[in-house]
């Protein structure tokens, strides 16, 4: 397979393996083809070539048990000759081409086209020079030097638009950047554990080399290729390799391969790495797929445009058929819904993008009609050729007029707002130790209504400690001296305890003097160790007498066994095995008990029923975890046969019972107190008994005594929400969740159902929305599930970090909160600069619309409205969307799935605001010039030099949009708009920023601007004006909102429109996550304006009797095609379902539309 796609890296490889030839037994080449087969061929292989995996260390120069010798030389020979465990990254997006992609846009496609022919016009002087007959109002005021001046506005607008590209590419360029850094640091903190030199130790997975020997773990994301050389009940999860789900048992004799990207789901073990980086399994997929990209995307541009519109045609047929076909498609596909404020967003964008585009063109239309009107019926003026020229320009300076309107209606600051908002968000939430992997999971944790949380490590602080213990018939309530306790028993103890845990597991002398030991892999099993250091004994010598290669068989822990057990040789040949394990699980298989001498004595079930009364459930109710240790002796003849479980764990002999505390963090209490404020439901899931889990809960305060609240154990939760024939019911599931508090004993299927149960419950009236932590490899399937889901950083396994959103790195339930707020403080950023944002597109459409009609030209100029643009969308939405979130926000309820973006207060803010601005904008353009006694600037001709009026018009707009910009930092109609605006450094730089540019443009902006210097005094009376913007927002928060039921609320999502994503089947999701939210805000309203084309080019078609093709090719390049076009009942439909279902990508055939 490799041999022919990977020439390349052979032939860099070989000149190194020639000049070290002699150096390792093996070659690159030898190893790599040795780790594409698979078990027994492998084996085979194994046998012919080298022997054994021994002597594969052998040529590899290490030792399996005490690794190589990490001399940095060797490390870097190794690399040098096998490669680095490094996978390169697809080679980011150049600026010019995300130049090239922000040039899509199509508003400014129209704005560049106008300008050039603005621009190619006014270097047009047709023969004849008498145009005084032309027009109207051409009359002389054009003095020689303005007419040469005419160019100036064209090249302008230019000029502006190419600001705009280069903002939005800068934007789009250091977000990517960011995306990354964010990257490479998740990369970065993964480390693994190796053997070298006989030390144990973490390295970077970058760091690891062939002939490394990995120490490999339940839960771990094996990040190399290697063979298996010891260990014991090694399960490997291969699915994302072979795709095949059965875990897979690992071997000596049947199958030791082990390949990088598979996931370790039981046992534990060692292999020797072969193969790293590229040369990996991984790596060689990677490399195809990356060399393979790029002809890929080559041929999907020229397939994209034939196969658009044939995807197109097909599409309707299949649901023609019959529904079912596609309904089984649904239900399988994960479903990954929009993030509510993307849906919301989205939903707006369109909205307004139709309400400009109807708003300029009735603009152009009006101005049109009116000039032909007046010059040709009015003043019956011939239409003479040589005066063409002259009209037509008066013709682009409607054009262009009519696409400022709609520049300026459109809101395209919006998807910038978002993502600067998330960006911003994203870098802070770094420091509050939450790491977001997914943008968008940041927002949707602002709306989450419950959290399922583990227990421990979570809540607790992950220190265990054994506190009280039943040992020799005495429950200690405290450590025992050793003295009082039979040796015989003591060595029992300290042997199960040693031997039956993981050899991973230690417990290393603090790192400061005073602090705690530091516990090192398995907290229950730390807790164990220390109590043996308690008991004044030393582990250490038992484990280096029974060293790990020496244990007979281990059964390792799983959530299914909730046991483990490991049998060693006596040197009488007989065995021994050694259990621990959940104390009610471990009794049950008991019929003895040592008593106070050491000797076994009878066991019977009253027995152990009197002990669950009298030791477990009082430790349980301590909230102490209650474990078991036992043991059992094993004839050496017959050997009983191994793999027989039910009768091997049996009959064992209890030596004690331990109760291990695990405090309650102190920040816990606290931090569930605000959710609960917040109006967040806190939900334990635990695998802990339910006395222990009630207690902890009962301290952290997610239930209060007296209250109306549920507990329950796995079992009965699935008792109750199963039917007769086993099958889960949503009804069921509906009577339990609302109560539900304490999930005990759980396994991970019961906590991926209570997830499952509570986001598709009906039973509220909004759906809810839930967060998640999770810790174990079994996690995965409840944290992809949920709608955040939130993975330990320290004591996480790689699988469950794989399936998160948000990774805690400090593994605190305290960092959930903060990424509430942060969350909810982008929504409330995304609505302030909406708030913001409308005012000034109100009053700017409706100022240019009239202007247009009464007075024939705007009043504000093409070139002003950019500018008015740039300080609206971009400036505007980094002021508003860098706000930092105050405590405040964790005092309401989570907004839900159906509250509007816009909500009553919001709309009677932009309204109101707009008043104030409109009443003074248009009382300064028609009596503005008795008012400063200047020159009045209506009805100018074309290329007239810039008026003051027209000046005093624009400024004033201007600092009435700056003064309102400190009102929209608020969106709940508070009276204080100047709270805490020194807390924000980037808001008072962008007010006091803008300010100074508006000052150079009009004192020196001249003809491009169409400004005029103004005086002192009419500077005064600007910025007073604007002042008033401030006075004025104070009575509007005056009005009670409860009596203006004629406000409107927009942007709400219905029920209807939450559309799942299809397109996102499993195994993309992981890559293109990022890709689509980074591509997302280019198409926010691109798809405005692409769904009236194609409502008018399908009208157009059926008119025409033509097929669906042309109609619908467009639809295809634009949004993706995995759409479900169920809805064909009338041909404005087709283009619906796409815009609303959201985009995956943005294909490169959308380039071709301009």
């Amino acid at each position: 397979m490799g041999d022919m796609t990977n020439s390349d890296f052979y032939s860099k490889n070989q000149r190194n393996e020639s000049s070290h030839g002699g150096e390792f037994g093996c070659t690159l080449e030898e190893l790599r083809s040795l780790m594409e087969l698979r078990s027994t061929e492998a084996v085979v292989k194994i046998k012919e070539t080298y022997g054994d995996t021994e002597a594969i260390c052998r040529r590899l120069k290490t030792s399996p048990i005490e690794g190589l010798p990490g001399t940095a030389p060797d490390l870097e020979k190794r690399k040098q000759i096998f490669g680095q465990n490094f996978i390169p990254p697809k080679k980011p997006k150049t600026f010019l081409q995300l130049v090239w992609e922000a040039l899509q846009d199509v508003t400014l496609i129209i704005l560049e086209i106008a300008a050039i022919i603005s621009l190619g016009l006014s270097f047009y002087h047709p023969p004849g020079e008498s145009q005084e007959g032309c027009a109207t109002a051409q009359a002389g005021s054009e003095d020689e030097g303005e007419a040469e001046a005419g160019w100036i506005e064209g090249a302008a607008i230019l000029l502006s638009v190419i600001c705009v590209v280069l903002v939005t590419a800068f934007n789009d360029w250091s977000k990517e950047k960011q995306f990354r850094g964010l990257q490479s640091r998740i990369e970065q903190e993964q480390k693994f554990t190796v053997i070298r030199a006989g030390q144990v130790v973490q390295i970077p997975v970058a760091e690891i080399v062939v002939g490394d020997i990995a120490q490999i773990k339940y839960g771990d994301l094996l990040p190399a290729d290697g063979l298996f050389i010891q260990g014991n009940d090694l399960k490997i999860d291969e699915s994302s390799l072979t795709g095949e789900s059965d875990q897979v048992r690992k071997s000596m004799d049947k199958d030791p391969m082990l390949l990088s990207g598979t996931h370790v789901m039981e046992g534990s073990g060692r292999m020797v790495v072969t193969a790293v980086g590229v040369n990996s399994q991984t790596g060689i997929i990677f490399t195809l797929l990356g060399a393979g990209g790029e002809e890929e995307e080559k041929k999907d541009k020229k397939a994209k445009q034939q196969d658009g519109a044939a995807a197109m045609e097909m599409q309707p047929l299949k649901s023609a058929e019959g529904g079912d076909a596609d309904d089984k498609k649904k239900a399988n596909m994960h479903k990954k819904e929009k993030s509510v404020l993307q849906g919301k967003l989205t939903k707006l964008a369109v909205q307004i993008g139709k309400a400009g585009l109807v708003m300029s063109a009735i603009t152009v239309i009006i101005l049109v009609l009116y000039f032909t009107v007046d010059t040709f019926v009015v003043n019956k003026k011939p239409w003479l050729p040589e005066c063409t020229p002259v009209y037509v320009q008066y013709f682009v300076k409607f054009f262009i007029i009519g696409v400022t309107v709609l520049v300026v209606a459109v809101p395209e600051g919006l998807p910038l707002a978002v993502t600067i908002s998330l960006a911003y968000s994203v870098k802070k939430m770094m420091k509050d130790n939450n790491l977001v992997r997914h943008l968008d999971a940041c927002e949707t944790m602002g709306n989450a209504t419950a959290i399922c949380s583990d227990k421990t490590g979570t809540l607790t602080t992950n220190r265990m400690t054994v506190v009280q213990a039943y040992l020799g018939d005495v429950h200690y309530k405290e450590i025992p001296d050793p003295s009082s306790i039979n040796a015989k028993t003591m060595e029992l103890l300290v042997n199960a305890i040693a031997i039956n845990s993981a050899y991973t597991t230690k417990i290393l002398p603090p790192e400061k003097e005073g602090a705690l030991p530091r516990q090192v892999g398995n907290k229950t099993e730390c807790g164990l160790l220390g109590f043996v250091l308690d008991l004044k004994q030393d582990y250490d010598a038992v484990r280096s007498q029974m060293p790990e290669e020496k244990l007979y068989k281990v059964y390792t822990f799983n959530s299914v066994r909730k046991s483990m057990s490991t049998v060693i040789k006596l040197p009488d040949e007989s065995f021994r095995m050694y259990s621990k394990g959940a104390s009610e699980i471990v009794l049950k298989k008991c019929c003895k008990i040592l008593n106070g001498s050491g000797e076994p004595r009878v066991f019977r079930p009253r027995d152990r029923d009197e002990m669950v009364k009298k030791v477990i459930e009082p430790m349980a109710c301590d909230g102490l975890r209650t474990i078991c240790v036992a043991y059992r002796d094993f004839p050496s003849s017959p050997e009983p046969d191994w793999d027989n479980e039910n009768d091997i764990l049996n009959d064992l002999t209890c030596i004690c019972v331990v109760g291990i505390e695990d405090p309650v963090r102190p920040e816990v209490p606290e931090a569930i107190r605000k959710c609960q404020r917040a109006g967040i439901t806190v939900r334990m899931v635990t695998g802990d008994n339910i006395n222990t889990a009630r207690a902890i809960a009962i301290k952290c305060g997610i239930i209060h005594p007296g209250e109306d609240f549920l507990c329950l154990e796995g079992k009965e939760f699935n008792q109750r929400i199963r039917n007769e024939k086993g099958e889960i019911e949503q009804e069921r599931i509906d009577k339990i969740w609302p109560k539900l508090r304490v999930l005990a004993r759980s396994s991970p299927t019961d906590k991926h159902t209570l997830v499952k149960g509570i986001i598709d419950s009906t039973h509220t009236e909004q759906r809810q929305v839930v967060a998640v932590t999770g810790d174990g490899t079994n996690d995965g399937p409840a944290l992809k599930k949920a709608d955040v889901g939130f993975a330990m950083g320290i004591a996480g396994t790689d699988v469950a970090k794989e399936a998160s959103d948000i990774i805690l790195t400090d593994d605190n339930f305290s960092s959930i909160v903060k990424a509430v707020m942060w969350g909810r403080n982008v929504y409330d950023s995304i609505s302030k600069f909406l708030q913001f944002q409308l005012t000034v597109n109100v009053v700017a459409v409706i100022v240019a619309f009239t202007g247009a009609c009464i007075t024939q030209d705007s009043p504000l100029k093409a070139v002003q409205m950019l500018w008015v643009n740039l300080i609206m969308d971009t400036f505007a939405s980094l002021a508003l969307a860098t706000e930092p979130p105050t405590e405040t926000l964790l005092l309401r309820k989570p907004y839900g799935r159906n509250k509007p973006l816009i909500s009553r207060t919001m709309m009677k803010n932009i309204l109101g605001h707009a008043v104030y601005q409109l009443t003074l904008i248009f009382t300064l353009l028609f009596v503005g010039e008795k008012m400063f006694e200047i020159d009045s600037g209506r009805n100018a001709p074309l290329h007239s030099p810039p008026s003051e009026h027209y000046t005093i018009i624009f400024n004033t707009f201007v600092m009435m949009q700056l003064f309102n910009e400190i009102n929209a930092r608020k969106i709940h109609g508070e009276r204080n708009v100047f709270d805490g605006i020194f807390r924000n450094p980037i808001f008072c730089t962008i007010v006091l920023g803008t300010f100074a540019i508006q000052i150079v443009i009009v004192q020196f902006g001249g003809k491009p601007f169409s400004c005029s210097p103004l005086q002192l005094d009419q500077w005064m009376w600007c910025i007073f004006i604007g002042l008033g913007e401030l006075v004025w927002g104070q009575v509007i928060a005056t009005i009670p909102t409860s009596r203006l039921k004629f406000l409107k609320e927009a942007g709400r999502l219905t029920q209807k429109e939450e559309i799942p994503e299809e397109e996102l089947n499993e195994d993309v999701e992981e890559i293109d996550h990022a890709e689509r939210e980074l591509r997302r805000g280019q198409i926010l309203w691109f798809r405005g304006l692409n769904r009236i084309q194609t409502q008018i080019e399908v009208v157009n078609t059926f008119k025409s009797g033509a097929s669906f093709q042309g109609a619908l090719r467009r639809q295809s390049s634009v949004t993706s095609q995995s759409q479900d076009v169920a809805n064909l009942s009338s041909p404005s439909h087709v283009s619906l379902s796409n815009a609303l279902s959201s985009p995956t990508s943005l294909p490169p055939a959308a380039a071709g539309q301009g």
